[in-house]
Formats: structure tokens, sequence, C-alpha cells
């Protein structure tokens, strides 16, 4: 079990006043959704989890306004508003590649907002291509190939 003031001098370096190099350099490891256990194989994930390669995770998730929140995560444990947490799971997400050896390097991130300043997507650009994370009923996640934003074929 780790000191709680060693979490906070893990915390991964999230988003701080809209700059777009908050997580430059970092190494994604594995991408996994937060899904409700209950709602089966058609459970779609109520947050996204992206395990960097320090150790260190990053958690997007669904606000009720719809907006994405973007902060530190907790893996491998499930985030406290999981309860109850036996009904809860870390799910692969469909139509993401496995990551290539030594994880996708991250090159750039974006946050896109609406007129309220509410962030409602986060674009994580990455050698090979890029993670597109939109908030709403849930989250969505794709992973598009190049810069002209085209759906991965794997």
């Amino acid at each position: 079990m780790r000191a709680e003031n060693e979490d906070v001098a893990r915390a991964p370096r999230v988003p701080r006043q809209r700059r777009a190099d908050w997580l430059s350099g970092a190494r994604i490891v594995g991408v996994l959704g937060v899904v409700y256990r209950p709602e089966g194989l058609l459970a779609e994930p109520e947050a996204v989890e992206f395990l960097l390669a320090d150790g260190q995770s990053l958690l997007l998730t669904c606000a009720s306004d719809w907006s994405l929140r973007i902060g530190p995560g907790v893996w491998p444990r499930l985030p406290d508003w999981c309860v109850p947490s036996g009904q809860w799971e870390f799910a692969t997400l469909p139509g993401l590649p496995p990551p290539p050896d030594g994880g996708w390097t991250v090159v750039r991130t974006e946050e896109r907002g609406d007129a309220n300043g509410q962030v409602r997507e986060a674009v994580i650009r990455c050698e090979g291509g890029s993670f597109v994370v939109g908030g709403g009923d849930t989250v969505t996640v794709r992973f598009t190939r190049g810069h002209r934003g085209a759906p991965s074929t794997t």
C-alpha cells in the first residue's frame, strides 16, 4: 500500500489551463473501459482508463452534464464512484488496436469544449494515431490512424 503523499507525487500530468502538452512524452501501454457489469456484454463504458508505462493511469469520465472529466486514475483499483464495486469491472474496448511494443508515445493532447468552457472531447495524439475520447451519456473512444482522422482499420 502506498502512502498518501506518494500517490500525490505519482499523479499523472493532468490538464492544466488547457495546455496542449499535459501528457506529452508519456507512453500508453493499455486502454480499458470501466463498465457496469449487470449491463452485460452490451455495456458501454462510463469511463476509460489509460495505463501509462510508468505505472500511473489517467481516467476520463463522463459527467451528468455530458462533459468529460479528466484526472488521475487509481489503476489497478476501480474509481471510488464504482459502488458497489462488485458490480463494476475493467473491460477491453472493441475497435481499439492492441498497443505496439513499448506502448504509444504521446505527442500532443487537445481538449475540445463547448461555448460554456466544458470539455466535451479529448484527443490524445500519439505516434501512429490518435485516441479520441468523447463525453456524453457514456464515454466514447475511438482510435484513428494518421493525421486526417480516418478510422483505424485494426
